[in-house]
């Protein structure tokens, strides 16, 4: 056991140097430059954790030497500490006995170690103070140069030193139980301590891992930007989180991906001694984020797909909405193929059993390239008819109904193909191809399955398109079929006529609509003109349309005044619409373009008859827009024709006004197809028709083009209806009237007028048919009628006699018996004649046939034959 001076303050260390504060350790002196064994030891060490002290007892049992540390331990500082006794000092009195006996033992030259209690420093505050502390003592027994015993007593808090215990044991337990992997890094970047967690993934003993660096663990690249990492954390403490690090694993080639925390481990006193490493594997919640985002990103692309795709309803416009939602979003290049059999308008698209039909590519559409994708690799053009090989993908692909895939083409470009049938109600009707190119990541199941709905999806988009399109040619042609023939003529009027479908108007596809418009020939040179609207769209507005355009026709041939025309149709439409009752049919009137022929038939109808005689034109208007006049010299002008209600509406009596229209005068009926649209208000519509109408003698087909040309931006997607006449009234010199009195003799009077009003017109082709015929009439009208008989002659494309009277008995043709005397009239009439009928009058009923003029392609019947026929 060595010996140290009892009073020694400086004393040399063994290379020969001095040192100072013996009693404090022996590395607290400086060392010697460059021998690591006697360097001071630096801040932060263990020492300063422990906090050591020490002192020494000389002989006497007194104490002769007091160290800093003690001085800071027990609050005592040197110059009242050296020559007290340890014991009276620092040992409460009731354990003052003990304390001197083993103190004795000690001198005595035996080693102790325990632990002792003793006051706390004065400096504490009064609640630390009286707490007792704790010291673990350890002495050593030591001789002075004299010889005599002495002691050097090494102190350490226990305290302290429990709490390092404590520190310790939860530090290792949290370092060795972690269930991340734990590393502490040196300054140097070397691993210094790994746990099992980190072994268990890397391979080894936790040992194995101390000294690499982390090029030992990840990819050249990888690991540089990690060493930046860590270097920059070592050197200005800022910690880094969730640091995604990503390598393999040793012995398996399967990527793997770490969330790494790195945060700079310092000494108690503060001095940076290294950067501790939380890593966790995260390559399953990367794969399950890369998930979640896939399938956020496919759900986002179906909602895409249906608020994009079918909104057009045409075939072709369909397929090119897919594409615009997949393309560049879900792949690279994209094509549609469609049956040219569905494209042609068949029922059923005509794909043969091995899935080689005529397809036509309707729809392309690339982010990287513009040349067409086929899956036999040769590029087919947009529009082109071709057909898939048998042994191909793509005709097992519509063979099978199921996806395929197709191996890359174009060159090498694209990677990754899928040719996806189009199914729609168990029907395939094309083919949709999906390619990534290279680079691109290839089709996954989940991506199969995400192409397979979205064809699936633009598949009934494209048939309910191709069912719409079949019911639009078809109502088309119904309403096409309805409209009047070629261009219509009438007596006494210049007619010229415009039917546009809404999508024509408006260049966009539309449905049908229920417009239409006719020009109804009456007796005597009268004609109907008649334009109506149903309200609503589609094919059964057609049909509407047509049951209430032969109505009209119908009652026109009654010979109905205006306002009772439009009341039996108001009947009609009634009848045909759904119960609903007067009220819900009135709120659908109140908005018409709300209205549904699913609740009730409802139509808008101007009806107008003109007598080419009187140049009087009486008109009845249900619900529809007015009609306009233009005078010669004048401003166009709506007239001023009560609007009534809508047909269908029932409940309300139609009004008539009878206007005198002027020679040359101009009248146009319409629909609000061509003034009203969702862009402007109905009255702006029509100041613009009427202003489009300054110039009414200009050719009727010219003021035609000229009115759709100039409210061209005024229509909406409505149909458009436009019905023009020009008034040129039946000249005096081409009527014959006569007034006779009833009397016998009027017979051959009225024979006499006639015979001299056909010489005067040179028409004596027409003599002896038109005196047989007006003398039966007048006959007639002498027999069953009241009243004076008036006889008129009118000539133009044709002749018509008409005979009135103020009787209101309407003649009936009858079959005569041979024993009959009389009763033979009205057939003889009808042999003639081209036409015959009766219609009631204000003041009674006229009678009236009709011949054609000599020159036509119709032949007249002899009157002589005729008689005989009869008998």
């Amino acid at each position: 056991m060595s010996e140290i001076p009892a009073k020694a303050t400086e004393s040399e260390d063994p290379s020969g140097g001095a040192r100072s504060g013996a009693a404090d350790g022996p590395f607290s002196g400086d060392a010697p430059s460059g021998d690591a064994m006697w360097q001071s030891s630096p801040p932060g060490s263990m020492y300063d954790y422990i906090k050591v002290a020490s002192f020494s007892i000389g002989p006497d049992g007194l104490v002769d030497q007091w160290s800093l540390r003690a001085e800071q331990i027990f609050g005592i500082p040197a110059e009242r500490a050296v020559g007290v006794d340890p014991i009276e000092a620092f040992i409460e009195p009731v354990r003052r006995e003990r304390g001197q006996r083993k103190m004795a033992e000690i001198l005595d030259g035996r080693e102790w170690t325990g632990v002792v209690p003793f006051r706390l420093p004065d400096s504490l505050t009064v609640d630390e103070r009286d707490r007792e502390g704790l010291a673990e003592v350890y002495v050593m027994p030591t001789r002075t140069e004299e010889g005599e015993k002495a002691a050097v007593c090494i102190v350490v808090d226990v305290r302290t030193l429990r709490r390092i215990e404590t520190d310790l044991a939860a530090s290792q337990a949290i370092f060795g139980q972690s269930p991340f992997g734990f590393l502490l890094i040196d300054p140097d970047l070397r691993v210094r301590r790994a746990n099992q967690r980190f072994a268990s993934i890397f391979g080894g003993t936790p040992d194995d891992h101390r000294g690499k660096g982390v090029h030992d663990y990840l990819p050249r690249g990888e690991a540089e930007r990690v060493a930046a990492t860590l270097r920059r954390v070592l050197e200005t403490g800022d910690s880094i989180t969730d640091m995604h690090v990503t390598g393999f694993v040793p012995g398996s080639d399967e990527r793997r991906h770490w969330s790494v925390n790195l945060y700079r481990v310092h000494s108690g006193s503060g001095r940076p001694i290294g950067i501790s490493w939380l890593g966790t594997d995260i390559t399953a919640r990367r794969a399950a984020a890369r998930e979640a985002a896939a399938a956020r990103r496919n759900l986002a692309l179906l909602n895409e797909a249906g608020a994009r795709i079918g909104n057009s309803l045409d075939l072709e416009t369909t397929a090119r909405e897919l594409l615009d939602v997949v393309v560049p979003g879900f792949c690279d290049l994209a094509t549609v193929d469609l049956y040219q059999g569905l494209l042609a308008g068949d029922e059923t698209p005509p794909g043969l059993a091995d899935g080689s039909a005529e397809v036509r590519r309707v729809a392309f559409a690339s982010a990287v390239s513009d040349a067409p994708l086929s899956g036999t690799g040769e590029p087919v053009k947009l529009g082109a008819v071709h057909h898939y090989p048998f042994n191909s993908p793509c005709a097992d692909a519509l063979r099978t109904a199921r996806p395929q895939s197709v191996p890359g083409g174009d060159g090498g470009l694209v990677q990754s193909t899928l040719a996806v049938p189009m199914v729609a109600h168990d029907t395939v009707v094309g083919l949709a191809q999906f390619a990534r190119t290279k680079g691109s990541e290839p089709f996954g199941d989940r991506d199969r399955d995400l192409a397979v709905e979205l064809a699936a999806r633009a598949a009934v988009c494209i048939d309910n398109a191709r069912l719409y399109r079949r019911e639009h040619e078809r109502a088309l042609i119904l309403q096409r079929s309805l409209l009047p023939p070629g261009d219509p003529e009438a007596s006494g009027l210049d007619i010229a006529c415009r039917y546009l479908p809404g999508n024509v108007a408006t260049g966009r596809p539309s449905e049908v609509g229920g417009d239409w418009f006719d020009v109804i020939e009456l007796p005597g040179h009268r004609t109907a003109l008649v334009v109506g609207d149903v309200m609503g769209r589609g094919l059964r507005a057609a049909v509407a349309m047509g049951e209430l355009r032969t109505a009209v026709r119908t009652l026109a041939q009654l010979d109905l005044e205006p306002a009772e025309v439009l009341s039996q149709l108001d009947e009609i439409a009634r009848g045909l619409g759904a119960p609903g009752g007067v009220q819900q049919a009135t709120r659908a009137a109140r908005r018409p373009r709300e209205a549904d022929l699913s609740e009730v038939y409802l139509a808008t109808c101007v009806y107008a008859v003109y007598d080419s005689v009187t140049r009087r034109c009486t008109f009845a208007n249900a619900g529809h827009l007015p009609p306009v006049l233009v005078e010669p010299g004048e401003p166009a002008l709506m007239l001023d024709v009560p609007p009534g209600m809508p047909l269908g509406v029932g409940g309300e009596p139609f009004e008539e006004v009878e206007v005198e229209l002027p020679e040359g005068a101009l009248l146009a009926l319409y629909t609000d197809g061509l003034v009203e649209s969702r862009d402007h208000p109905l009255d702006e519509g029509l100041q613009a028709f009427v202003h489009a109408l300054r110039d009414p003698s200009a050719p009727l087909e010219d003021v035609c083009d000229h009115v759709l040309n100039t409210l061209d931006t005024h229509h909406g997607e409505d149909d458009i209806a436009l019905l023009m006449a020009r008034v040129q009234g039946l000249p005096a010199e081409s009527v014959g009237d006569w007034t006779l009195p009833r009397e016998p003799r009027s017979v051959g009077r009225a024979r006499e007028y006639a015979r001299a009003q056909l010489l005067g017109w040179d028409m004596e082709p027409l003599v002896d048919t038109t005196e047989l015929l007006v003398s039966e009439l007048v006959t007639n009208a002498l027999r069953y009628g009241e009243g004076e008989i008036r006889l008129r002659l009118l000539l133009d494309r044709t002749l018509v006699c008409e005979v009135w009277d103020s009787g209101l008995v309407q003649p009936r043709r009858r079959r005569a018996r041979d024993t009959d005397e009389g009763g033979r009239g009205l057939q003889l009439v009808g042999l003639l004649s081209a036409a015959w009928g009766s219609r009631r009058t204000p003041r009674g009923k006229t009678v009236w046939f009709e011949l054609p003029l000599p020159g036509t392609d119709t032949t007249l019947t002899d009157p002589a034959e005729a008689l005989l026929s009869l008998f």
